[in-house]
């Protein structure tokens, strides 16, 4: 089987219901031993895996399982394996009844001996379902996905409420199966999970689908476009050129993410260390704050404070609590309110015509 074979592939889907857009046209294709990841908000992840379950259908577009554009998804059941956010289990069975049941709905010959020990359930094997705890039930529906070997797993909101040890056992057995040539897509509304357990992600909104920037630091000199990419970055800092970076990087784990200033609701210093906050989510940026003022100004940012930047697009209001005290209640995710301090009202008003 070719490398670069085609497992998933979205041609132009888009949702739309009465007046309400869902998203617009996307194009997306997955390939054999990819981890691909898209971030989103819960319910619009939920819209996304039905149409790929069939239970639902888009509005415009196809999706194409295996290049096959008339196949349906019981035809290649199996093919596809899913770990979905709502799905039950079957509490008075074991888990190892309960794999040796899928085993035989896909007609697969697995040893789920070894299924229950990659995923580290093997010491609850004839324990009954309903005594596990939440994060080995979550072990379980990762297990039945993969208990037929399939080409491609489809999991929503994987590492939900589940403790650390869950994590790594899920970022490891991702990293095998993608490996042995599994193709992978992770649907979740938490940027962290998608950046660290993929190495492909995107962002799904009502705009569209957009790819998100990475450097995978631990690849260094043999990810020769990432290496001039962080160096270009290096650079960029040393002469302070602010009005060509396009780009702020923030860290997570081993990776780098790169984000539009665009996309930056606001900053603030903890601990003296800049935290960058998007669509709820905050992230760790080596930066500091001086530095990345005179990176976003020219994006429309305000020093509203001396622990706070503020992207000015994204304030509703202006507070006045008190003759010398001030806040910003911002149109973002979380209806953040930060503190604006007395002595920068004058320039903000400047800046707003107020």
């Amino acid at each position: 089987m070719e490398l670069d074979e085609l497992y998933l592939e979205l041609k132009g889907v888009e949702k739309i219901e009465g007046n309400k857009v869902w998203f617009s046209p996307i194009d997306l294709q997955i390939k054999k031993g990819q981890i691909v990841a898209i971030q989103c908000e819960r319910e619009l992840g939920r819209i996304l895996i039905e149409m790929m379950t069939r239970e639902g259908t888009p509005s415009a577009g196809q999706v194409i399982y295996f290049e096959q554009p008339q196949a349906n998804t019981k035809n290649l059941s199996k093919d596809i394996g899913y770990s979905l956010l709502l799905e039950g289990l079957y509490d008075k069975l074991t888990p190892y009844d309960y794999l040796k049941f899928f085993e035989g709905v896909y007609g697969a010959t697995t040893n789920i001996d070894s299924i229950l020990t990659k995923f580290n359930l093997l010491y609850v094997k004839k324990k009954i379902i309903k005594s596990l705890n939440l994060s080995e039930r979550k072990r379980l529906l990762w297990a039945k996905a993969f208990v037929h070997n399939p080409k491609l797993v489809i999991l929503e909101e994987p590492d939900q409420n589940i403790d650390l040890e869950s994590k790594l056992i899920l970022q490891r057995v991702l990293t095998e199966m993608s490996q042995a040539g599994m193709a992978i897509l992770m649907v979740t509304s938490n940027m962290e999970s998608a950046v660290i357990l993929s190495n492909v992600v995107y962002r799904l909104s009502s705009d569209g689908l957009k790819e998100m920037n990475l450097i995978d630091e631990n690849k260094g000199s043999a990810n020769d476009e990432a290496q001039k990419t962080k160096e270009s970055l290096e650079a960029e800092e040393a002469s302070s050129l602010q009005h060509q970076i396009e780009r702020i990087p923030a860290k997570v784990e081993d990776k780098v993410i790169l984000f539009d200033p665009t996309e930056i609701d606001y900053i603030e210093s903890l601990d003296g260390m800049a935290q960058i906050h998007v669509k709820g989510e905050s992230f760790p940026c080596t930066l500091t704050l001086n530095q990345l003022m005179e990176r976003l100004e020219p994006f429309g940012f305000f020093r509203c404070h001396r622990s706070y930047i503020v992207n000015l697009q994204k304030v509703r209001e202006v507070i006045s609590w008190t003759r010398n005290s001030y806040s910003l209640n911002l149109d973002d995710k979380k209806r953040s309110t930060i503190p604006l301090s007395k002595g920068n009202l004058p320039d903000l008003k400047r800046i707003l015509r107020m």
